[in-house]
């Protein structure tokens, strides 16, 4: 029984590697089919569609693009299966570099705008692809190239920040910005629309002494900025409450008549840093009444302030109105 399961068993074994034997032989000869084909395949002319990166350089002197070029072409290709297997393995590597001098010259522009037909490209880009290759149609048709004159001036910083201070201090005095001044280069058109340039908006918490902080400059697309960042002061410094009395001046007085005004000063409440305490006199102040805004419903005139330091902060203004008398000289 033992040798019928031996002779069974072995049986089993070589038919099994015979049918691995006749697999191998079969896949070895299903795979130079399929290579032989594929070389065949490869050896015939096709016509296909590539896409291919493009960089524009080199603009006329003194001049910028003002818009918005594309980064790549669609061809419409004819060429050996072999010549376009190889390139479409490579088109993503190397860009076409079109001269935007050479392509605008002899071009009438029309408000700025020179349109360009992309099939009289086709030679100058055939020389970068590959003479292998010919190039049929080129997608986009046409190329729409809005040159701008280059300019470059000089605008102001604004810092733009929110602070928030921890109890009894403020500000000494306004945030400044080092340099307070960049120079700002790109089209006319642009830098025509700019008065100033602000930052990058930051916020700042519990602040209690003086800080340094560089930030970015926000500036429009195609322009350049130098520099690009700047350093922001914010000075802080413990405040205290002031007191001061202030006189009470009269605007628009008419010739001949005599004005008295009662109370003659008024009380100015503030805080100010502990830097400057000493520094605040009345002579900083400019309190007055419009005597052209009198009215026959009250006797009594407001109170302008119209002068004041500007790093301080009113806390209350007494009285906020004054009565008058008059009478003719």
């Amino acid at each position: 029984m033992k040798n019928k399961l031996s002779d069974i068993s072995g049986f089993i074994k070589v038919e099994k590697l015979k049918r691995n034997r006749q697999i191998v032989v079969f896949s070895i000869c299903l795979a130079i089919a399929t290579i032989l084909w594929f070389l065949n395949a490869l050896s015939k002319d096709y016509s296909t569609s590539v896409n291919y990166p493009v960089k524009f350089v080199n603009p006329p002197r003194n001049q910028f693009v003002a818009n918005s070029l594309p980064s790549r072409f669609e061809f419409k290709v004819e060429a050996h299966g072999f010549t376009l297997l190889r390139h479409k393995l490579s088109f993503s590597f190397s860009p076409i570099l079109l001269n935007l001098t050479t392509l605008t010259k002899g071009v009438t522009p029309d408000a700025g705008n020179y349109t360009i037909k992309t099939s009289s490209l086709i030679a100058t880009i055939s020389e970068q692809v590959s003479n292998e290759i010919t190039i049929t149609e080129i997608n986009p048709g046409e190329l729409v190239i809005k040159l701008d004159s280059l300019k470059t001036k000089t605008v102001p910083v604004e810092p733009d920040v929110s602070l928030h201070f921890n109890p009894q201090y403020n500000l000494k005095e306004p945030v400044s910005s080092h340099p307070q001044q960049v120079l700002i280069t790109g089209p006319a058109s642009v830098l025509d629309t700019i008065s100033s340039l602000k930052t990058e908006h930051k916020t700042f918490e519990k602040l209690e002494k003086t800080i340094e902080k560089v930030v970015s400059v926000i500036h429009p697309d195609k322009t350049d900025l130098k520099p690009e960042k700047v350093t922001l002061k914010i000075p802080a410094e413990k405040f205290t409450e002031k007191e001061l009395k202030i006189p009470v001046q009269i605007k628009n007085k008419p010739a001949g008549m005599k004005i008295k005004l009662f109370p003659s000063e008024v009380k100015i409440s503030f805080l100010v840093g502990l830097g400057e305490f000493e520094n605040i006199t009345p002579e900083r102040f400019s309190a007055v009444v419009d005597f052209d805004k009198r009215t026959q419903e009250s006797e009594n005139l407001e109170i302008i302030l119209e002068k004041q330091p500007s790093y301080i902060q009113i806390l209350r203004i007494f009285p906020q109105s004054v009565e008058y008398l008059t009478e003719t000289e």
